[in-house]
């Protein structure tokens, strides 16, 4: 049911009516989520983090400068529900993701769906449905997408394949149908206190960074965030 709710993000309108449904859409998956973690005790965990530059997916999201971002997750055992947001420069970007899925042994599967909303006029609304796997160290993602602009609507698909290990990690990021482009991108983490601390390298293709201000081929980006639990 998390999943259906995520999917009533996917008929908002555009202007201010899109934000006010994407926080209604929020409280409802947040309702209809309750069975789902209701038998073990959900973990409710806020966010607050910065970033040197925000990328997501090999694509600069703000074209100067550092980026400051605020979550808050739901996670049962079988089911997430989460929000969060980050500074883009003209106002702000504000996801709302929500699924189901299932761990064994080494194996992980979930099926969900996100919304990514703008206040000002950096961007429009993207909608997916999302699938990841994992197994071990190695993971992989495989999102379906509708780009809602004024100009007319895109598809695109989304395919990335991660390998992590003792805080190093290396990701392969692929767009095809309407969009275009690849990405590789390489970091360590570490938890320093009550705060984690992350250094990455990434290199996107021409398709990806533009060739405009601030998207060079190669960028190193450092952030530094913290997370803690609301009960």
């Amino acid at each position: 049911m998390a999943e259906v709710a995520a999917w009533v993000l996917f008929d908002t309108s555009n202007g201010d009516r899109r934000m006010k449904m994407s926080i209604g859409a929020v409280a409802v998956a947040a309702v209809m989520v309750t069975p789902l973690v209701g038998a073990a005790q959900a973990e409710v965990s806020a966010n607050v983090g910065w970033v040197s530059e925000y990328f997501y997916r090999g694509l600069l999201q703000k074209p100067a400068g550092s980026s400051a971002s605020a979550g808050l997750d739901v996670e049962g055992p079988n089911a997430y529900l989460g929000t969060w947001a980050a500074d883009v420069g003209d106002g702000n970007e504000v996801d709302v993701y929500a699924g189901v899925g299932t761990e064994m042994d080494e194996f992980s599967v979930s099926v969900g769906g996100t919304g990514y909303f703008y206040t000002g006029g950096f961007d429009d609304t993207y909608l997916e449905a999302n699938l990841n796997a994992g197994y071990g160290p190695l993971s992989a993602e495989y999102s379906y997408g509708r780009y809602k602009a004024a100009g007319g609507d895109e598809d695109y698909w989304f395919l990335a394949f991660t390998v992590e290990e003792a805080g190093l990690y290396a990701t392969f990021g692929t767009f095809g149908k309407d969009f275009s482009g690849e990405y590789f991108e390489g970091g360590y983490g570490l938890s320093v206190g009550e705060l984690d601390l992350t250094a990455s390298w990434i290199y996107a293709t021409e398709d990806l960074n533009g060739g405009g201000p601030g998207s060079d081929d190669h960028t190193l980006v450092f952030g530094v965030g913290h997370t803690f639990g609301l009960n």
